[in-house]
Formats: structure tokens, sequence, C-alpha cells
């Protein structure tokens, strides 16, 4: 089904409140001109109005305007960093007043004790989770998630976090909460035409999701500026960095296809070069980066510690459930591709031995520009291919997706931006210098 493409650069003073980005409605919050209650309000008239079509909600928080009340009666003094901010939660961390189904037919109603700690802390700064969204079951295989394309609902949003992406695109709330295990935060985000962040493996709390591979899970969240990505890094606490924010206005930018630049379909590769040229032309300095020839065996090593460590994440689920439990799972305990523990001992060896080649390749640049997916979303509810993104994911480098927006083209695509481990500030700054450019839009928010 065809919709209305959403359009997110309009002026401000015309935006609806929904429609702000996270930084803006915060400091329309903070300064009285928009409260908590008019806010969601907001954001639950554009679900009513456009859920049927997306499905990007598994579970509609029913006390969330009574907390956005009592927000708004709280006190300046008492008020917390996400104050009154409606966020989305991908349906694999456990919430305490919702369900916890991991899009599963074996847990439908499943109803945790207490929350993620990434909810807690979300709450505890003044959040307002609005509700759960749609995911791949349990972020790894078997069903896929309902969501469409906000741009086209024929076409997929991505997986495993679809609904968290599609919510922010189709502007149901400013923020949410996705994962990443291959490439399940940075994709949706390009086929969404959205902004995200998938910060330095092990820096955000894991406690209280769903693990799939134990070396790779990674928490990610989505927004719809730069800005918007760093007010959540600082909430969970990613205000160190191992290299300097960049000194000036002029940045030095690595660009490469990586190693798996022959599965590019042609509006990525031209999606690449158009950000290059933007960037050139806007003063800053682009080089060509090649990485070692042994790199293009980290998404084999990828799968494989995927796999094995999959097989330990399923298999009480596959014994206590059986046949009830996708065949998906099934295939990760039994090991059916017959990935042996040598295989298993030389990916985490590799992987090791790439993270130190990459991060002295990364400390020569201010950013890496690559391919965010192979190319526009597919049709249907196929989540797509991870190969642009599991690398950097084993390498467990921060990772932002810029959204391009091109007149020509019939769905948005994104580009990435990674740099060294634990230099999340950094690359969030160079991010922040370098998008208004790369994506070229009017009124663009940052």
């Amino acid at each position: 089904m065809n919709l209305p493409a959403p359009h997110i650069f309009e002026t401000q003073s015309k935006i609806a409140p929904n429609r702000l980005t996270a930084t803006q409605a915060l400091e329309a919050l903070q300064d009285g001109r928009l409260s908590a209650t008019d806010l969601v309000n907001a954001c639950l008239q554009r679900i009513g109005e456009r859920d049927g079509d997306v499905r990007a909600w598994l579970h509609l928080n029913p006390h969330a305007l009574q907390r956005a009340s009592d927000l708004d009666a709280l006190p300046k003094e008492q008020r917390g960093k996400l104050h009154g901010l409606p966020i989305g939660i991908k349906d694999v961390f456990e919430t305490k007043d919702m369900p916890t189904t991991y899009n599963s037919p074996n847990f439908h109603g499943h109803q945790p004790g207490q929350d993620a700690a990434v909810v807690d802390l979300l709450r505890t700064e003044g959040a307002i989770i609005l509700g759960k969204t749609d995911t791949t079951e349990f972020a790894a295989a078997g069903r896929n998630a309902a969501t469409g394309n906000p741009h086209d609902t024929g076409f997929s949003s991505g997986g495993s976090s679809a609904g968290s992406a599609a919510s922010v695109a189709d502007f149901h709330v400013p923020l949410s909460i996705g994962t990443q295990t291959g490439g399940s935060t940075i994709r949706p985000a390009s086929f969404c035409g959205v902004y995200a962040f998938k910060p330095t493996f092990g820096m955000v709390s894991r406690e209280g999701f769903k693990i799939y591979a134990n070396s790779l899970d990674t928490v990610g969240w989505y927004g719809r500026s730069v800005a918007d990505l760093a007010l959540l890094a600082e909430v969970f606490g990613l205000t160190e960095s191992i290299r300097p924010a960049p000194a000036g206005a002029t940045l030095r930018i690595g660009m490469s296809l990586g190693p798996y630049g022959d599965c590019l379909q042609q509006e990525s590769l031209d999606t690449l070069n158009v950000a290059a040229d933007r960037m050139r032309k806007a003063g800053h300095e682009v080089v060509t980066v090649t990485f070692p020839a042994d790199f293009a065996a980290l998404d084999h090593h990828h799968r494989t510690i995927l796999h094995r460590e999959g097989a330990a994440a399923f298999r009480n689920l596959a014994r206590r459930l059986g046949s009830e439990l996708h065949d998906d799972f099934h295939h990760r305990v039994e090991n059916r591709d017959g990935r042996s523990l040598t295989e298993l001992r030389d990916a985490y060896d590799a992987a090791a031995e790439a993270r130190r080649h990459f991060d002295a390749i990364a400390a020569e640049l201010d950013a890496i520009l690559v391919p965010s997916a192979p190319g526009f979303a597919p049709e249907s509810r196929h989540p797509g291919d991870p190969v642009f993104n599991a690398m950097w994911t084993l390498l467990g480098v921060p990772c932002v997706n810029v959204p391009v927006f091109m007149p020509d083209k019939p769905l948005p695509i994104g580009v990435t931006l990674t740099g060294s481990r634990f230099s999340d500030p950094a690359l969030l700054a160079a991010a922040k210098l370098v998008a208004p450019w790369i994506d070229c839009s009017p009124n663009h928010h940052t």
C-alpha cells in the first residue's frame, strides 16, 4: 500500500508536537511551551491514524497519559534529563507494567516482574514509555515483524528493530530503543530514513533483555537528529571518549566500500558517493581507506559466533517447547551448519586481531564512511541482509546511521559513520558536523 511519505523537514513553528525532534521537544517542555500531556496526546493521535497500516507497535502503555500528567505537575528542580519525552521500547526488553512477548507466540501476555536496566534508567530520567515496538522473534530469527516501511508499507522497515525505527520515522515517538546483533539497529534506520546509533559494545547495560549472542548483542537507539542520539548517549553514560572530539570545523573522513563492495546495489553505491561529494564540497577531506585482506572473513566469523552462541541462548526453549518453537531456533541449537569449536575459537581470535587493526586505521581519521545497507528496503517483510553491518558489530565499534534524502529516489537510504572503539562522543560530534551536508535537506535537524 502506498501512503504519503513522512516529511521531517518543516519549519519548527509549524511542526506538530509529535514531529519535533527529541531535543526540540525537550526544550519546549523545559520552558513551558509544551506539556508532556499534549506531547503524548499528539503521539497517540498519530499512532491512531497510522499504525493500522504501519504496525510499529505490539502494545501501548495504557498509563502513558497519567504518567504525562504526573510529570507535568512535577517541580522543575525535580525533573530528569528526559522529562516528558515519549519513548518506544523494542519488545525484547522487560517492562514491569507491560507485556514482553519477544514477538513470539510462546510468550503471548508474558509479564516480567521488573524493568530492564535501560528501561529503568529512562523512567528515572523522566521518560514516558509509550509502548512496546514490533521485532523479529526474539530479535533473532523465526517470524518477522509485521511493521511496514512508513514511506511505502509495501516495503520492509528492516529487522530486527523494525517497529522502533518505523515509530520514529513515522512521527509516533521522537526516540525509540532497539538492539543490534548483526545489523538490527543501523539497517532499519537506513530503510526508514532516520538517525540511529549503535554504541561501543558493552557500554550500555543489557540486563533485562533477551540475549541472542553474548559477544555481539548491543543496545541501540533511534532519533530524528544527531543531537537526539547524543541526548540518549549522555543518559546512558557515554560521556568519556578514548579520543577527543574534532578540534575544528574541517574533518578528515575515510571512505570505504568495505570487503563486500560487490554486494552493493547501485542506489547504495550512488548514495555513498553523493555523501562523500557533499562532504568534500563542505570543505571536509575525504580519503579512501583500504582494510586488510583478512577482513573479508569477518562476516563468516560473525555468523559462526552468532550461531554457536545462539545455540546456548535458545537451548532451554528448544528443550522445553519442542516443535512449538520456530525451527530457526532448533537450527541454532542443533548446529545444523556444522560449525566446529575450532571455527568458533578462530572466529574469536580473528575478531580480536581485527579490532586492533581497525582501531589503528580509525585513529588517523575523524570518522569512516561506509554503507548502511546493500540498497533500498526490500519488498514484503524480509528484514534485509546485514552484511554491511555485521562486521562492525563483531568489531564492537560505534556506528551512526545518517539518512540521505534525494528527490529522485523512491525510498530513503542511509550511510554509516564509524570509528574506533570507545570513541562514541567524538564520533557523534563528527556526525553532527557532517550530517547537514550529507543529507542536504532544507531545515535539517542536527
